[in-house]
C-alpha cells in the first residue's frame, strides 16, 4: 500500500470518528437548532455590548430562519427564547424610545404569527422548506404522469396544461400509458378552482394513473368513478375523457364522463369533426356504463382533448367556444403540428380558469 492511501484512509478515519463524536454530541436532528440558538445568544450578546450600533430588529434574522428550518415540536420552544432574549436585552438599551417600544412590539407580533404557522404546521409533521418541497415532488409527479411515453415514428403527441392565475397546481391534469402498443390517455377536470381542486388532483391523479395501465379500456372509467365515490369529498367530482388509441392500425375508442366533445381534423378534407360522446359525471352516479365511440386516424389526421376551460367562458357557452378553438386550431396549426398544443392553450381560454389540452397527430 502507498504512502498516499495510507494518508487517505487515516484521514477518513478521522473524519468518521470526528463525525461520531459530534452526533453523540449533538444528534444531526438537532443541529440547525443548536446552531441558531448559539446565534441567538451571540446576538443578544451583541446587542447588549454595542446597543447603539446593534438594533433589536437583528433578532429577527434567527426567528425567521428558523420559521423556515426547524419541524413542528423545535419551532415554539425556540420563538419563546428568541422574545426571551428579547426582553432581557431590552432593558439594556440606553433609552428606551417610542422606536424601541414599537420595535419590540412588532417582534412580539412576529414571534406570535411564527407560533401560529407552527401550529398548523404540526398537521403536516415537518418543517416549511420540506413541507414546500414535499408539495413541490408531488406537483412534478402530476407533470411526469402527464407526459407523453415515447411513440413510434408515425406518431406525434403533446399535452399541455395551464393553471389559473399562473400557479404550478391545476385542477385539470392529463395521465397517458403506452399499453400493449395502444396509446391510453386521460384528459381530467375536477370539481372546483384553486387549492382545493388542486389537492383532490394531487389524489386524483396518482389513482387515474394507476388505473389506466391497470385495466382494460373498457373498463377504465367505471374504475375511475368506483374510486372517486369512496372518497369523502364536498366536492366529489370530476369530467373525464379517455382516449385508448392504437398504433399500428389507427383504430380509437373514445370515452366521456361529463366532458366536453373532442375534436378530429381529416386530413382529406382539412375540416375540424366534433365527436360527441356521452356518459355521466364522475363521482355522482354509482354503476355508470360509459360508451364508446369508435374511429380511426387516417394519416395526416389530428385529435384534440380538451378541458372546459379552454373553451367556456362566463360570457360564452361551450357551443361557440368549441368553434372558436377550432378556428384558432385551422389558423395556428396548418399542418405544423409540432409545438401546436402550446400555441392553442396559450390562445385560448379563461386566464381565470384551469385549462389541459392534449394534441395527437398521425403523420
Amino acid at each position: 500500500m502507498s504512502s498516499t492511501d495510507a494518508r487517505a484512509r487515516a484521514s477518513a478515519g478521522l473524519r468518521g470518528q470526528l463525525a461520531h463524536a459530534l452526533n453523540r454530541v449533538v444528534p444531526r436532528g438537532s443541529r440547525t437548532l443548536v446552531l441558531l440558538v448559539i446565534s441567538t445568544v451571540l446576538i443578544g450578546l451583541a446587542i447588549w455590548r454595542f446597543s447603539t450600533n446593534m438594533p433589536l430588529v437583528t433578532l429577527l434574522v434567527p426567528l425567521v430562519v428558523s420559521s423556515l428550518m426547524l419541524g413542528p415540536r423545535q419551532l415554539p420552544w425556540f420563538v419563546v427564547f428568541v422574545l426571551l432574549v428579547l426582553a432581557v436585552v431590552v432593558p439594556t438599551q440606553d433609552d428606551i424610545t417610542v422606536r424601541v417600544a414599537l420595535t419590540v412590539v412588532i417582534m412580539f407580533g412576529l414571534g406570535f404569527v411564527v407560533l401560529l404557522s407552527s401550529f398548523r404546521r404540526s398537521r403536516l409533521g415537518v418543517a416549511g422548506i420540506q413541507g414546500e418541497m414535499m408539495f413541490v415532488d408531488l406537483r412534478d409527479r402530476i407533470l411526469r404522469q402527464g407526459g407523453i411515453p415515447s411513440l413510434p415514428e408515425g406518431w406525434y403527441a403533446a399535452a399541455e396544461l395551464r393553471s389559473a392565475g399562473g400557479t404550478p397546481f391545476a385542477g385539470d391534469f392529463v395521465v397517458a400509458s403506452r399499453v400493449d402498443g395502444r396509446l391510453e390517455v386521460a384528459v381530467v377536470d375536477v370539481s372546483g378552482k384553486g387549492q382545493g381542486a388542486g389537492t383532490r388532483a394531487l389524489l386524483l391523479s396518482g389513482a387515474i394513473g394507476g388505473l389506466l395501465s391497470a385495466l382494460p379500456p373498457s373498463e377504465f372509467l367505471a374504475g375511475a368513478n368506483r374510486f372517486l365515490l369512496q372518497q369523502d369529498w364536498d366536492e366529489g367530482f370530476a369530467t373525464a375523457i379517455h382516449l385508448s388509441l392504437h398504433l399500428d392500425t389507427g383504430h380509437y375508442d373514445l370515452r366521456s364522463a361529463g366532458h366536453p366533445p373532442a375534436a378530429l381534423r381529416h386530413a382529406g378534407s382539412g375540416r375540424w369533426e366534433v365527436i360527441e360522446t356521452e356518459g355521466p359525471v364522475l363521482g355522482l352516479v354509482e354503476d355508470a356504463t360509459f360508451e364508446a365511440i369508435s374511429g380511426q386516424m387516417r394519416h395526416g389526421d389530428a385529435l384534440l382533448l380538451y378541458t372546459d376551460g379552454m373553451v367556456e367562458t362566463r360570457t360564452r357557452d361551450i357551443g361557440l367556444g368549441i368553434d372558436r378553438m377550432l378556428g384558432q386550431a385551422e389558423r395556428l396549426l396548418r399542418g405544423h403540428f409540432e409545438g401546436g398544443a402550446a400555441r392553442l392553450i396559450d390562445s385560448l381560454g379563461s386566464r381565470n380558469d384551469d385549462r389541459a389540452l392534449l394534441l395527437v397527430h398521425r403523420r
